[in-house]
């Protein structure tokens, strides 16, 4: 694109292309908000049941603690976030699942629990977020209508930015569901199983539907890092995770691109499955804020 516009500038002088920025938008899915708290009792009596049997012991010991509050729940990381986002002046985007059907693909807390809702007031307040569109709203876009506004019901505002829940993307129908629905910019360009760059490009453009031959109003951010493809698909530790979108944010900042990450509030708490993360992630940010 650098090259092709040094060559509209020679052939047409008179042409004026504005110059791009560098920026960087560290995003977030909150998938499952708490992992043991705030899920009612019927949930955390089956989980503990199906720990006991298969004897996780530790699982259970550490749920109980969660519950009687005796210890914090390992998925909650929004204080230490907020502190890094604070401390390093970074303006992230949260994107909240907030189907109201649980299946396989959609587990979050309910809609319906108020510190939940609370949760994502008081993040609302100090941040951009956006909608996580349940996996099931692909299958029936009512709800993806009916979650929009739930969540604008939550914040008392329009919320116009999403991203598709497991990165479910069936072309040219989720964005004209997404458009149908009122969302007006959305993050779901990338890939679901590895790290890059899917659109080829680094930078928002609006999305053209090649099976009206239209230009249409949604404006797209291709994401190209993304913490889960590293660890599970990628098998990557967390150094030689934040080392890759180390490599990624270099790559687009070299172009002045617009640079966007994905990350999950498990990653960054204290589940035993991703310890050491947020440690690395928080020195990835570093030096990404001084470079």
């Amino acid at each position: 694109l650098e090259a092709l516009r040094e060559l509209l500038q020679q052939t047409f002088p008179q042409v004026v292309t504005a110059a791009n920025k560098f920026t960087f938008i560290p995003t977030y899915d909150i998938d499952i908000a708490w992992s043991y708290k705030n899920k009612g009792f019927v949930r955390n009596t089956g989980g503990i049941v199906r720990s006991f049997f298969r004897g996780h012991w530790a699982s259970v010991k550490e749920r109980m603690s969660v519950l009687s509050r005796s210890k914090e729940d390992p998925f909650d990381s929004y204080t230490w976030m907020d502190q890094v986002h604070k401390a390093l002046r970074l303006q992230p985007i949260y994107f909240f699942h907030v189907g109201h059907q649980r299946n396989s693909y959609d587990k979050n807390i309910s809609v319906s629990n108020n510190e939940f809702q609370q949760l994502i007031r008081s993040i609302a307040q100090k941040y951009t977020i956006g909608l996580h569109p349940s996996w099931h709203s692909g299958d029936e876009p009512s709800l993806l209508i009916k979650e929009k506004a739930f969540l604008d019901g939550i914040v008392g505002k329009q919320v116009n930015r999403s991203r598709q829940h497991y990165i479910r993307l069936s072309l040219p129908d989720t964005y004209q569901q997404l458009i149908a629905a009122g969302v007006t910019v959305d993050y779901t360009m990338g890939y679901a199983t590895t790290n890059g760059f899917r659109a080829s490009v680094a930078f928002p453009f609006y999305w053209y539907n090649l099976a009206t031959d239209e230009p249409s109003t949604l404006l797209l951010h291709p994401f190209c890092y993304m913490d889960a493809n590293s660890l599970f698909e990628q098998k990557m530790n967390a150094e030689e995770a934040c080392e890759e979108m180390l490599s990624y944010y270099r790559a687009v900042k070299m172009v002045n691109g617009s640079f966007v990450t994905i990350w999950h509030n498990p990653f960054l708490g204290r589940d035993k499955l991703y310890e050491g993360w947020r440690e690395k992630y928080r020195e990835a940010l570093q030096v990404m804020s001084t470079s």
